[in-house]
């Protein structure tokens, strides 16, 4: 058994797809946590977000995903149709859903409260990614250093006149931090 399928069991485990009932009130928004056996081991695959001025989460680290659409039937097809969008990956034909983790919200103030939920994806079948321009990067971690916190760091995250000390994850150069860290969090939660 490999270090994925070992992950991927304790995870499925934990936290099945469909345990909650979906909240149809407020904003909502869902990403895709993917993760493969590469060449070294197992990975999961962050994005960098371009730089953009409409963007709240502009330059951050990030998993594919967005907000929800009212076409979108489901969360899970939010964070399937984000990652195809974002970086090119049919997770309905290249991946299977393993797991739902927990809410989550972000602790900027925003214009309207928005909730966040992560999906759990097993990559089954490699296929290119191409990026539009919502993203700039993608970065495949080292799926045991994530889960062991290897690289851990600390962010001074400067807004409103305060200095917040966050923690944070330096993977491969990039600085992990708020809500994909606290996603990050989740992820090592539901894999013990």
């Amino acid at each position: 058994m490999t270090v994925v399928d070992e992950f991927l069991a304790r995870v499925a485990s934990s936290s099945a797809i469909a345990t909650r009932p979906e909240d149809a009130t407020g904003l909502r928004a869902a990403v895709a946590t993917i993760v493969r056996e590469g060449a070294g081991g197992g990975e999961v695959l962050f994005i960098k977000r371009a730089d953009r001025e409409s963007d709240p989460w502009s330059g951050h680290m990030a998993f594919p995903g967005g907000r929800r659409n009212p076409t979108d039937a489901t969360l899970l097809e939010t964070a399937t149709r984000e990652a195809l969008e974002e970086i090119g990956l049919d997770l309905a034909a290249h991946a299977r859903a393993v797991a739902r983790l927990p809410d989550v919200m972000p602790y900027a103030r925003m214009p309207h409260p928005l909730t966040v939920t992560a999906f759990v994806f097993a990559l089954t079948t490699d296929a290119p990614l191409t990026l539009n321009e919502e993203v700039a990067d993608v970065v495949w971690a080292p799926l045991p250093a994530v889960l062991a916190n290897e690289g851990a760091t600390r962010f001074l995250w400067q807004k409103d006149g305060l200095d917040l000390d966050l923690p944070a994850l330096n993977v491969r150069g990039h600085v992990i931090w708020g809500l994909t860290y606290r996603m990050v969090e989740l992820l090592r939660e539901a894999a013990r």
